[in-house]
C-alpha cells in the first residue's frame, strides 16, 4: 500500500509540473495527447474512491496479479468510453482545469488508500478482492501511465524505480515467464505490454516468450 502511495505521488507530481503545451503532445497511448491520458487518471481515480467504498461479502476471486486480463488484440479508440475520454478532455479548455481535478480527486483516492484496512475485501468488475491486493494493482496501473506520460516528455521525472521493480515481477507473473536480465525494468514494461516493439535483438533474447507478446492488459 505504500508502493501504491508513492506511485500514485509520484505521477500525479509529474502532470502538476506540466507545461500547458505538454498537454497538447502524444502521449505513450496510441491516439491518446497527454490531457487524454490525464482525463483518464482523473476517471482512475473517481474508480478507486468508489471500489474502496464497495465493500464485498466472500473468499477474494483475485488477486493483485489476477485482476489483469489478458486481452486478444490492442484497443481501437471505438470502445465508448475511450471516446468519451476525448471528447471530456477537450470540454476541460485549460489545461489547468485537468491539473486542478486531478489534483482534487486525485489526492482524496490517495488520502483513502492510505486510511484503508488492506485485509478488508472490495467489490470492482465483478471480481472480490482484498484492499492490498486491489491497491498493489493500480500499482502497475500508475507506473505504466507514468510512462505513457512521459513517452515523449523527455524533461520529465519518470516513475519510482521501486515501482518499476514490482512492476516488472507482476508483468513476469502474468506472461509466466521471466525476462531475460539485460531488459531494464523499464523495457519489460514498454515491450511487454506493447508500448513499444521490440529489436530483432532483442527478439532473438526473448525466445519463445517473444510469441505471448504483447500482453494487453485490462
Amino acid at each position: 500500500m505504500d508502493l501504491f502511495s508513492r506511485s500514485w505521488t509520484a505521477l500525479r507530481t509529474a502532470v502538476a509540473d506540466l507545461s500547458d503545451a505538454d498537454f497538447a503532445q502524444p502521449s505513450g497511448c496510441s491516439g491518446w495527447l497527454v490531457r487524454d491520458l490525464v482525463c483518464h487518471l482523473v476517471i482512475d481515480a473517481q474508480d478507486v474512491l468508489i471500489t474502496l467504498v464497495t465493500p464485498a461479502e466472500g473468499e477474494p476471486t483475485r488477486n493483485a496479479v489476477t485482476y489483469w486480463d489478458v486481452a486478444d488484440s490492442p484497443p481501437t479508440g471505438d470502445d465508448p468510453l475511450d471516446a468519451l475520454i476525448v471528447r471530456l478532455a477537450a470540454a476541460y479548455g485549460e489545461p489547468w482545469l485537468l491539473k486542478f481535478h486531478l489534483d482534487d480527486v486525485g489526492s482524496a483516492a490517495g488520502r483513502a488508500a492510505e486510511l484503508a484496512a488492506p485485509a478488508l475485501r472490495v467489490a470492482t468488475r465483478d471480481f472480490v478482492l482484498t484492499t492490498g491486493d486491489y491497491l498493489a494493482a493500480y500499482v502497475l496501473e500508475w507506473t505504466l501511465h507514468h510512462l505513457d506520460l512521459v513517452a515523449h516528455l523527455p524533461d520529465v521525472a519518470g516513475p519510482p524505480a521501486e515501482g518499476l521493480a514490482r512492476c516488472r515481477e507482476m508483468i513476469e507473473e502474468i506472461a509466466g515467464a521471466s525476462f531475460p536480465a539485460s531488459f531494464s525494468d523499464q523495457d519489460v514494461l514498454l515491450v511487454g505490454t506493447g508500448r513499444r516493439a521490440p529489436s530483432e535483438a532483442e527478439k532473438a533474447e526473448l525466445g519463445a516468450l517473444a510469441a505471448q507478446l504483447p500482453l494487453v492488459l485490462g
